[in-house]
């Protein structure tokens, strides 16, 4: 299990949730299926194929969901 830090829309600065996720190969993850804390809405909803990319983060390098694979 990979995490994969997923933006969360509608924040006054940039918010990453970190997300379990499952490798599909190359640079695609899936999202874990549970449900997102309620009141956030993320960019990618739970259960999604994504393509990820390292970036840096506040807390240094992060894979990132960047678009729906």
């Amino acid at each position: 299990m990979a995490t994969v830090y997923v933006h969360v829309e509608d924040e006054a600065v940039d918010v990453w949730r970190p997300v379990g996720a499952t490798d599909e190969g190359g640079s695609v993850y899936r999202l874990r299926d549970d449900p997102a804390p309620e009141g956030e809405t993320w960019a990618f909803p739970p259960g999604s194929l994504v393509r990820c990319e390292m970036r840096e983060l506040a807390d240094g390098p992060a894979l990132v969901a960047v678009e729906l694979a």
